[in-house]
């Protein structure tokens, strides 16, 4: 998760209980949040960004969906990437990292997230909840 829009702070907590309250959904653990530059963003400002463990009975996609919600719910807009091809500033980005062992390529949704491991601002937060499948 992240945001480096208005209180990130504030936004990413609210997240969490957000995560929380979604049904058939636990939070068992959120790791420390980490301050990070942003990432092909012109002139953006820094992200904070942080990594929620949740124990879920909800499809990958139904839990994708009420993610997206919450976004929503926290100011969120995304923009076609005709109107805004790269990345872009935003009050709230939650994605799904990993879900158990599954492997999955949708469109719009594949698990585990692509490139996750060459991001710092996703690998240390994994790495502080001890969540590193396959990396040893």
């Amino acid at each position: 998760m992240g945001s480096n829009l208005g209180d990130r702070e504030a936004t990413l907590e609210s997240a969490v209980r957000a995560i929380g309250s979604l049904p058939r959904t636990e939070t068992l653990r959120t790791s420390s949040w980490y301050e990070n530059p942003a990432v092909g963003i012109e002139g953006g400002k820094d992200f904070l960004n942080g990594v929620v463990e949740i124990r879920t009975k909800l499809a990958p996609r139904e839990l994708l969906d009420h993610l997206l919600q919450i976004e929503r719910d926290h100011g969120r807009e995304r923009k076609p990437k005709s109107q805004s091809p790269g990345y872009q500033n935003r009050t709230l980005d939650l994605d799904i990292l990993i879900y158990g062992d599954l492997n999955l390529k949708e469109d719009h949704l594949q698990i585990p997230r692509p490139k996750m491991w060459e991001r710092e601002f996703v690998r240390v937060p994994l790495a502080e909840l001890g969540v590193l499948p396959g990396r040893g």
